[in-house]
């Protein structure tokens, strides 16, 4: 591999992480505002949402961060392009399962 596509490689790989960094600082961050604010009502409602299997974006994040340090950034990248989006925080929650099972899906073979 010559360097410049090395280089390029690395370029695309740092772009890719300062997004999945700004995505989780803006997880994070909204987080801290929904469990400052939380009430009992609030938490009835969670129990049937987690009965259906709620996916969060932050399991969503992981799981894409972790193909990424695999050596599947560029695969990662199309997929959530895919979806309409440069950025994963812009993908609607109603995705995310079928985003799951697309990562599980890339493997070295």
């Amino acid at each position: 591999m010559s360097r410049m596509k090395l280089l390029l490689e690395v370029i695309n790989d740092i772009r890719t992480l300062a997004d999945s960094l700004q995505d989780l600082a803006d997880a994070v961050a909204s987080g801290e505002s929904q469990e400052t604010s939380t009430t009992e009502p609030v938490k009835e409602k969670a129990k049937p949402q987690a009965a259906t299997k709620n996916i969060s974006l932050e399991d969503v994040r992981a799981a894409l961060a972790k193909k990424s340090q695999q050596g599947f950034t560029a695969e990662v990248r199309i997929l959530i392009e895919k979806y309409g989006a440069k950025k994963l925080s812009e993908i609607g929650t109603q995705h995310y399962e079928e985003i799951l099972k697309a990562a599980e899906g890339l493997t070295h073979e």
